[in-house]
């Protein structure tokens, strides 16, 4: 990474939980070990303020963003850093994703119990229609309810009784050294992980300075698995809170990717996979979403909505 000699100082944005202040302080490092001052700048943002209301109820993840991508426009802050997850596929005109990092574990967890192990009728917690529909559809005897809160706040109602196990994202509990936690991860094929689970963003003004300097943290054969995913995500004009999965990973350089559509309550899906040369990421998603499409999944989007 390149050493600028001019002094910069970046305002890095995040969100005030645990888990975002770790990932920006994370950037921050990497940052300031390139030679670039920062100082970090918290945003509560909507999602935040609403920490009992399902995400579906809401308006989905990208409440978690909107108030950073506000910030971005108006200059208060450089460079905001997201879990990928979380953004929409389409982006405010002037700002972009600058980078994104090498990805952390993009799988799920469940916490409490292994799935196999809980008795019918136990409670597991999530927020995600995703992990809901996929995890009806192996265990349909249980009772999936919501759970919202940072990852402390959910472990803490797990360990009071409210739930006999909770999924999250492996990723965000790896980072917090919480993996001890952990009773079991599903392999993607077992329960297939939101597009760009894992993955950090790092969201920028396109006339700003911190546009060029972030893009030295760009890890590229992340950036074509994650391209891969959201392509699927976007040609199903799919929301990120909408029972969709899609992974995409890099092996003997050539890109293969997995997508599925499964209704809410687990009992219909559709499943590809396909793989495609990795210096054309975007393609290879328009054809899975294109087969996901011809199988059936438009009527399972519409269940979800």
């Amino acid at each position: 990474m390149e050493n600028p000699n001019i002094r910069h100082i970046l305002r890095v944005g995040s969100r005030g939980s645990q888990l975002a202040l770790w990932q920006a302080r994370h950037i921050a490092t990497r940052l300031n070990q390139a030679g670039i001052e920062t100082q970090i700048e918290i945003i509560k943002t909507s999602g935040d303020k609403l920490p009992t209301v399902a995400l579906t109820k809401a308006g989905g993840k990208g409440l978690f963003i909107k108030e950073l991508e506000e910030a971005l426009l108006a200059g208060t802050i450089d460079l905001a850093v997201h879990s990928l997850k979380d953004m929409p596929t389409e982006l405010p005109e002037a700002l972009t994703i600058a980078a994104i990092p090498e990805r952390e574990d993009p799988r799920d967890a469940i916490l409490g119990s292994r799935l196999e192990d809980l008795r019918p009728g136990a409670r597991l917690g999530t927020s995600s229609g995703r992990r809901r529909a996929q995890l009806l559809a192996l265990r349909p005897d249980l009772e999936i309810r919501d759970v919202r809160g940072n990852i402390d706040t959910r472990i803490r109602k797990l360990k009071a009784g409210e739930y006999d196990a909770i999924v999250l994202a492996a990723a965000g509990l790896r980072r917090l050294h919480l993996e001890a936690e952990i009773a079991q991860i599903f392999s993607p094929s077992e329960i297939c992980p939101a597009a760009g689970q894992g993955a950090l963003a790092i969201e920028t003004r396109l006339d700003n300075p911190a546009t060029r300097i972030c893009a030295q943290l760009d890890h590229v054969p992340t950036r074509c698995a994650v391209t891969c995913e959201r392509t699927i995500l976007h040609e199903l004009g799919a929301g990120c809170h909408l029972p969709v999965g899609a992974f995409a990973e890099i092996t003997n350089k050539r890109l293969r990717a997995t997508a599925l559509i499964i209704s809410p309550d687990g009992s219909r899906r559709v499943k590809t996979s396909a793989e495609g040369p990795a210096h054309d990421p975007e393609e290879l998603g328009r054809q899975l979403a294109r087969d996901l499409l011809a199988q059936g999944g438009r009527d399972l989007l519409l269940q979800g909505e």
